[in-house]
Protein backbone atom coordinates (compact mmCIF):
# COMPACT_ATOMS: atom_id res chain seq x y z
CA UNK A 1 0.00 0.00 0.00
CA UNK A 2 1.26 3.46 -0.81
CA UNK A 3 2.45 5.44 1.87
CA UNK A 4 2.11 9.64 2.20
CA UNK A 5 5.52 11.11 0.85
CA UNK A 6 5.41 13.62 3.49
CA UNK A 7 3.52 14.16 7.24
CA UNK A 8 1.18 17.24 7.39
CA UNK A 9 1.82 19.63 9.83
CA UNK A 10 -1.10 19.46 12.41
CA UNK A 11 -4.53 21.00 11.76
CA UNK A 12 -3.82 20.22 7.92
CA UNK A 13 -7.17 20.49 6.13
CA UNK A 14 -8.56 19.41 3.14
CA UNK A 15 -10.56 21.69 1.41
CA UNK A 16 -12.35 20.04 -0.98
CA UNK A 17 -14.23 15.94 -0.72
CA UNK A 18 -17.62 14.57 -1.03
CA UNK A 19 -19.70 12.11 1.15
CA UNK A 20 -22.62 9.70 -0.40
CA UNK A 21 -24.99 8.13 1.29
CA UNK A 22 -27.56 5.31 0.71
CA UNK A 23 -30.05 6.31 -2.02
CA UNK A 24 -33.02 5.36 0.07
CA UNK A 25 -31.79 7.77 2.67
CA UNK A 26 -30.43 10.50 0.49
CA UNK A 27 -31.91 10.61 -3.00
CA UNK A 28 -30.00 11.24 -6.04
CA UNK A 29 -31.95 14.17 -7.31
CA UNK A 30 -29.29 14.53 -10.84
CA UNK A 31 -27.62 11.50 -12.31
CA UNK A 32 -26.15 13.82 -15.48
CA UNK A 33 -22.81 13.89 -14.51
CA UNK A 34 -21.48 10.96 -12.75
CA UNK A 35 -23.06 7.70 -11.35
CA UNK A 36 -23.39 8.19 -7.60
CA UNK A 37 -21.06 5.79 -5.74
CA UNK A 38 -21.63 5.34 -2.23
CA UNK A 39 -19.36 6.92 -0.14
CA UNK A 40 -19.41 7.34 3.70
CA UNK A 41 -17.97 9.70 6.02
CA UNK A 42 -16.20 6.48 7.49
CA UNK A 43 -14.41 5.76 4.23
CA UNK A 44 -13.56 9.32 3.81
CA UNK A 45 -11.60 9.46 7.03
CA UNK A 46 -10.10 6.44 6.93
CA UNK A 47 -8.38 7.67 4.18
CA UNK A 48 -7.81 11.00 5.82
CA UNK A 49 -6.60 9.48 8.83
CA UNK A 50 -3.87 7.57 6.59
CA UNK A 51 -2.69 11.30 5.47
CA UNK A 52 -2.76 12.71 9.16
CA UNK A 53 -5.79 15.30 7.73
CA UNK A 54 -7.73 16.70 10.26
CA UNK A 55 -9.53 19.54 9.25
CA UNK A 56 -12.48 19.11 6.47
CA UNK A 57 -14.51 21.28 4.04
CA UNK A 58 -17.10 18.96 2.67
CA UNK A 59 -18.76 19.92 -0.88
CA UNK A 60 -21.92 19.59 -1.93
CA UNK A 61 -21.99 16.98 -4.58
CA UNK A 62 -23.99 18.14 -7.88
CA UNK A 63 -25.60 14.88 -7.68
CA UNK A 64 -27.85 16.18 -4.97
CA UNK A 65 -28.55 19.64 -6.30
CA UNK A 66 -29.83 21.63 -3.19
CA UNK A 67 -30.53 18.67 -1.14
CA UNK A 68 -27.43 19.25 1.12
CA UNK A 69 -28.96 16.83 4.29
CA UNK A 70 -26.08 13.82 3.84
CA UNK A 71 -23.28 16.55 3.74
CA UNK A 72 -24.75 18.29 6.73
CA UNK A 73 -25.72 15.23 8.28
CA UNK A 74 -21.84 14.15 7.96
CA UNK A 75 -20.21 17.67 9.21
CA UNK A 76 -22.50 16.80 12.21
CA UNK A 77 -20.58 14.05 13.54
CA UNK A 78 -17.21 16.33 13.66
CA UNK A 79 -18.60 19.49 14.46
CA UNK A 80 -14.92 21.72 15.47
CA UNK A 81 -13.29 20.10 12.41
CA UNK A 82 -15.89 20.42 9.67
CA UNK A 83 -16.99 23.17 6.92
CA UNK A 84 -18.90 23.39 4.32
CA UNK A 85 -20.31 24.62 1.12
CA UNK A 86 -23.53 24.18 -0.15
CA UNK A 87 -25.83 24.20 -3.02
CA UNK A 88 -28.48 26.54 -2.30
CA UNK A 89 -30.95 28.66 -3.86
CA UNK A 90 -29.73 32.19 -4.07
CA UNK A 91 -33.50 33.42 -2.76
CA UNK A 92 -33.67 31.20 0.07
CA UNK A 93 -35.14 32.88 3.39
CA UNK A 94 -32.30 34.53 5.93
CA UNK A 95 -33.55 31.93 8.38
CA UNK A 96 -32.04 28.85 6.28
CA UNK A 97 -28.86 30.97 5.82
CA UNK A 98 -28.59 31.72 9.58
CA UNK A 99 -29.08 27.48 10.12
CA UNK A 100 -26.55 26.66 7.72
CA UNK A 101 -23.86 28.98 9.40
CA UNK A 102 -24.41 27.55 12.64
CA UNK A 103 -23.81 24.12 11.00
CA UNK A 104 -20.76 25.38 9.97
CA UNK A 105 -21.17 25.69 6.44
CA UNK A 106 -19.00 28.70 4.91
CA UNK A 107 -19.90 29.10 1.12
CA UNK A 108 -22.25 28.26 -1.51
CA UNK A 109 -21.03 26.17 -4.83
CA UNK A 110 -21.22 27.98 -8.34
CA UNK A 111 -21.12 24.93 -10.34
CA UNK A 112 -21.10 23.80 -14.02
CA UNK A 113 -19.61 20.78 -15.14
CA UNK A 114 -16.17 20.79 -15.87
CA UNK A 115 -16.61 19.43 -19.17
CA UNK A 116 -19.48 21.76 -20.55
CA UNK A 117 -18.41 22.41 -23.99
CA UNK A 118 -18.65 25.81 -25.04
CA UNK A 119 -21.67 27.97 -24.34
CA UNK A 120 -21.78 31.48 -25.49
CA UNK A 121 -24.71 32.73 -22.86
CA UNK A 122 -23.32 30.41 -19.39
CA UNK A 123 -21.77 33.26 -17.96
CA UNK A 124 -24.54 35.56 -18.59
CA UNK A 125 -27.22 33.15 -17.05
CA UNK A 126 -24.97 32.87 -14.38
CA UNK A 127 -24.07 36.15 -13.40
CA UNK A 128 -27.37 37.20 -11.36
CA UNK A 129 -27.05 34.69 -9.00
CA UNK A 130 -23.62 34.88 -8.55
CA UNK A 131 -24.21 39.04 -7.51
CA UNK A 132 -27.56 38.26 -5.89
CA UNK A 133 -25.50 35.56 -3.67
CA UNK A 134 -22.31 38.36 -3.11
CA UNK A 135 -24.57 41.03 -2.26
CA UNK A 136 -26.58 38.53 0.17
CA UNK A 137 -23.01 37.06 1.53
CA UNK A 138 -21.10 40.27 1.75
CA UNK A 139 -19.95 40.91 5.95
CA UNK A 140 -20.97 37.09 6.78
CA UNK A 141 -17.71 35.33 6.16
CA UNK A 142 -19.18 32.96 3.53
CA UNK A 143 -17.12 32.63 -0.13
CA UNK A 144 -18.63 31.81 -3.57
CA UNK A 145 -16.95 28.36 -4.66
CA UNK A 146 -16.90 28.58 -8.72
CA UNK A 147 -16.39 25.14 -10.61
CA UNK A 148 -16.80 25.04 -14.38
CA UNK A 149 -14.32 24.91 -17.69
CA UNK A 150 -11.42 27.17 -18.01
CA UNK A 151 -13.67 28.83 -21.21
CA UNK A 152 -15.83 29.32 -18.25
CA UNK A 153 -13.50 30.39 -15.66
CA UNK A 154 -12.27 32.81 -18.08
CA UNK A 155 -15.80 34.60 -18.76
CA UNK A 156 -16.63 34.93 -15.35
CA UNK A 157 -13.07 36.95 -14.29
CA UNK A 158 -14.79 40.23 -14.51
CA UNK A 159 -17.50 39.69 -12.11
CA UNK A 160 -15.39 37.55 -10.02
CA UNK A 161 -13.29 40.99 -9.53
CA UNK A 162 -16.24 43.15 -8.59
CA UNK A 163 -17.52 39.93 -5.96
CA UNK A 164 -17.93 41.72 -2.53
CA UNK A 165 -16.98 38.30 -0.80
CA UNK A 166 -14.27 35.54 -0.53
CA UNK A 167 -14.45 33.84 -4.30
CA UNK A 168 -12.79 29.76 -4.97
CA UNK A 169 -11.71 29.17 -7.82
CA UNK A 170 -11.67 25.40 -8.35
CA UNK A 171 -8.81 22.91 -9.77
CA UNK A 172 -6.42 25.97 -10.78
CA UNK A 173 -9.51 27.33 -13.20
CA UNK A 174 -9.30 24.20 -15.15
CA UNK A 175 -6.97 25.44 -17.86
CA UNK A 176 -5.28 22.64 -19.61
CA UNK A 177 -1.83 21.64 -19.00
CA UNK A 178 -1.30 20.61 -22.75
CA UNK A 179 -1.52 24.57 -23.21
CA UNK A 180 1.07 25.65 -21.21
CA UNK A 181 1.25 28.26 -18.29
CA UNK A 182 1.19 31.25 -20.63
CA UNK A 183 -1.95 30.72 -22.04
CA UNK A 184 -4.37 34.28 -21.66
CA UNK A 185 -6.47 32.69 -18.55
CA UNK A 186 -4.18 31.49 -16.86
CA UNK A 187 -1.84 34.47 -16.46
CA UNK A 188 -5.16 36.23 -16.39
CA UNK A 189 -5.98 33.87 -13.27
CA UNK A 190 -2.44 34.84 -11.80
CA UNK A 191 -3.49 38.37 -11.59
CA UNK A 192 -7.02 37.31 -9.91
CA UNK A 193 -4.90 36.42 -6.79
CA UNK A 194 -3.66 39.77 -6.55
CA UNK A 195 -6.99 41.17 -6.28
CA UNK A 196 -7.95 40.93 -2.65
CA UNK A 197 -10.58 38.30 -2.47
CA UNK A 198 -9.25 35.21 -4.94
CA UNK A 199 -8.35 31.75 -3.43
CA UNK A 200 -7.30 29.13 -5.89
CA UNK A 201 -8.12 25.46 -5.06
CA UNK A 202 -4.99 23.09 -5.71
CA UNK A 203 -7.24 19.99 -6.68
CA UNK A 204 -8.50 17.64 -9.37
CA UNK A 205 -5.27 17.76 -11.30
CA UNK A 206 -6.84 15.07 -13.57
CA UNK A 207 -9.21 17.28 -14.91
CA UNK A 208 -6.56 19.80 -16.38
CA UNK A 209 -3.32 17.57 -17.20
CA UNK A 210 -3.68 13.79 -19.26
CA UNK A 211 -0.06 13.14 -18.34
CA UNK A 212 -0.93 9.66 -15.35
CA UNK A 213 0.23 8.99 -13.32
CA UNK A 214 2.33 11.69 -12.57
CA UNK A 215 0.73 14.51 -14.36
CA UNK A 216 4.24 16.15 -14.71
CA UNK A 217 2.74 18.91 -16.99
CA UNK A 218 0.69 20.53 -13.97
CA UNK A 219 4.23 21.15 -11.80
CA UNK A 220 4.63 24.60 -13.91
CA UNK A 221 1.13 25.48 -13.01
CA UNK A 222 1.17 24.88 -9.51
CA UNK A 223 4.98 26.67 -9.17
CA UNK A 224 3.60 29.75 -10.92
CA UNK A 225 0.94 29.84 -8.25
CA UNK A 226 2.79 29.23 -5.47
CA UNK A 227 5.44 31.77 -6.59
CA UNK A 228 2.88 34.64 -7.50
CA UNK A 229 0.48 33.80 -4.23
CA UNK A 230 1.14 31.12 -1.38
CA UNK A 231 -1.44 33.23 0.83
CA UNK A 232 -4.18 32.75 -1.27
CA UNK A 233 -3.93 28.55 -2.21
CA UNK A 234 -6.04 25.70 -0.72
CA UNK A 235 -5.56 21.90 -1.26
CA UNK A 236 -8.12 19.56 -1.20
CA UNK A 237 -8.22 15.78 -2.11
CA UNK A 238 -11.35 16.07 -4.37
CA UNK A 239 -12.49 12.02 -3.03
CA UNK A 240 -13.18 10.37 -4.08
CA UNK A 241 -12.07 11.30 -7.60
CA UNK A 242 -15.61 11.30 -9.43
CA UNK A 243 -15.13 9.59 -12.64
CA UNK A 244 -11.29 9.25 -11.94
CA UNK A 245 -11.79 6.66 -9.31
CA UNK A 246 -8.95 4.45 -10.81
CA UNK A 247 -6.50 7.14 -9.60
CA UNK A 248 -4.64 6.17 -6.18
CA UNK A 249 -5.98 8.74 -3.40
CA UNK A 250 -2.34 9.41 -1.83
CA UNK A 251 -0.83 9.19 -4.92
CA UNK A 252 -2.50 12.37 -5.49
CA UNK A 253 -1.55 13.68 -2.12
CA UNK A 254 1.85 12.95 -2.89
CA UNK A 255 1.89 15.56 -5.83
CA UNK A 256 1.64 18.10 -3.54
CA UNK A 257 5.26 17.77 -2.03
CA UNK A 258 6.71 17.73 -5.84
CA UNK A 259 4.50 20.59 -6.28
CA UNK A 260 5.26 22.56 -3.31
CA UNK A 261 8.94 20.98 -1.85
CA UNK A 262 9.24 24.46 0.49
CA UNK A 263 7.44 23.07 4.23
CA UNK A 264 7.01 26.42 5.18
CA UNK A 265 4.35 27.01 1.76
CA UNK A 266 3.01 23.64 1.96
CA UNK A 267 1.51 25.17 5.92
CA UNK A 268 0.34 27.93 4.69
CA UNK A 269 -1.89 25.81 1.69
CA UNK A 270 -2.80 22.97 4.09
CA UNK A 271 -3.27 24.90 7.75
CA UNK A 272 -2.92 28.91 7.27
CA UNK A 273 -5.07 29.25 4.38
CA UNK A 274 -8.07 27.17 5.07
CA UNK A 275 -8.01 28.28 8.34
CA UNK A 276 -8.48 31.87 7.51
CA UNK A 277 -10.50 31.57 4.35
CA UNK A 278 -13.44 29.18 6.43
CA UNK A 279 -12.90 30.50 9.93
CA UNK A 280 -11.68 27.46 11.60
CA UNK A 281 -10.77 29.19 14.70
CA UNK A 282 -14.07 30.82 15.52
CA UNK A 283 -16.17 29.60 18.21
CA UNK A 284 -19.06 27.20 17.04
CA UNK A 285 -22.07 29.36 17.38
CA UNK A 286 -24.33 27.40 19.60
Amino acid sequence: MLQPSFTPPPLSCDAHFHVFGPPDRYPVHSKARYESPIVTLDDYRAFADRLGVERMVFVQPSAYKTDNSCMLDAMEVYPEKSRGIVDIDEDCPDSQLDDLHRRGVRGVRINTSPIAPFDAGRADELIPRVEKLGQRLAGAGWCLEFLGPAWLTEAMMPTMRSLPVNYIVDHMGMFLARDGIDQKGFRDLLDLTESGRCWIKMTGVYRMSQQEPDFADSIPFARALAERSPDRLIWGSDFPHLSFDHLDSVSLFNLLAEWIPEEDIRAKILVTNPSELFDFDAPKAV
